[in-house]
């Protein structure tokens, strides 16, 4: 594979999300965060790809998610 080819969009590791806290009271720009992500309420888990873009994510809402490898 040549340094220009980018790999298939459903390849690489995965990693489990968990919104583990409500959004009541929380930052805006949080709440979009939590939206990007996939979460749409308390408790509810999702499986992403392991990116920058999504941990740059799950780091601005460490306090609201549980991520599971």
């Amino acid at each position: 594979m040549s340094d220009k080819q980018k790999k298939p969009a459903g390849s690489g590791k995965k990693i489990r999300v968990t919104l583990v806290k409500g959004l009541v009271g929380t930052i805006g720009k949080h709440r979009e965060s939590v939206r990007g992500l996939g979460l749409r309420h308390r408790e509810h888990t999702v499986e992403l790809v392991d990116t920058p873009a999504v941990r740059g994510m799950i780091n601005r809402v460490s306090y609201l998610v549980k991520v599971e490898e």
